[in-house]
């Protein structure tokens, strides 16, 4: 199967899913393809919810093999849903965009620069990771900026050389810059990926493919 496709026409395929692992959390009017594509692909379980009562997964919504973190504004009924599967961390206060202002894997969580402590302390407990402040490229929506798993961590292509390194210390594992969707250093926008294979928005280029298998591991 492809490894580029579209969520209903839009490349953005990281804004409409959020994939963690074994499961893959999409809503319930994803496209019939692009379920296939994430079970065919990414050999994953589907869990079926909104966030907040809408589409847009990927910001909303994190986490490691520990749990899931996500928008304290989440209704009841999508908590329940997501907690069948694992445990999950509701974020208060200003910042509640969990998917854009967290990078997790199992060993460490990277956060947006003006997180509170109190709030990183939660974050770090919960999930058994440890917690960096770090932007990338400056920007400090580091959960779209970039695409991490245990394997390997995709960055945008602005990240400076301290941000690299600072990203290397604490996570032990390789980091490339890179792009996608003919550019975008969006990386969370366009690639949902775990350990088993990945898919990219479909107008991702062949050399932005290759820069993908290489990070995380793919290559033949």
């Amino acid at each position: 199967m492809s490894v580029t496709i579209d969520y209903a026409g839009d490349p953005h395929i990281g804004v409409f899913s959020r994939v963690i692992k074994d499961i893959a959390i999409i809503t319930p009017d994803a496209p019939e393809a692009f379920r296939t594509a994430l079970q065919e692909t990414l050999d994953v379980n589907l869990v079926v919810t909104t966030i907040q009562d809408c589409s847009l997964i990927g910001p909303l919504l994190t986490g490691n093999s520990h749990g899931l973190v996500a928008s304290g504004l989440i209704t009841d009924r999508e908590r329940k849903i997501l907690e069948e599967y694992t445990e999950v961390l509701l974020l208060s206060g200003p910042m509640t965009a969990s998917g854009n202002i967290l990078l997790a894997t199992d060993t460490f969580v990277a956060i947006h620069p003006e997180v509170d402590m109190r709030q990183a302390e939660e974050i770090e407990s919960f999930l058994r990771a440890k917690v960096v402040r770090l932007t990338l490229g400056g920007i400090k929506t580091i959960g779209m900026a970039a695409a991490a798993t245990n394997r390997g961590i995709l960055v945008h292509p602005r990240t400076t050389n301290q941000e690299l390194e600072i990203l290397e210390t604490a996570s032990g594992l390789p980091v490339g810059r890179g792009s996608v969707n003919m550019g975008s250093g969006l990386i969370g926008t366009g690639l949902v990926v775990n350990g088993r294979g990945y898919l990219a928005g479909f107008e991702t280029s062949g050399f932005e493919l290759g820069r993908i298998e290489e990070v995380f591991g793919f290559m033949e």
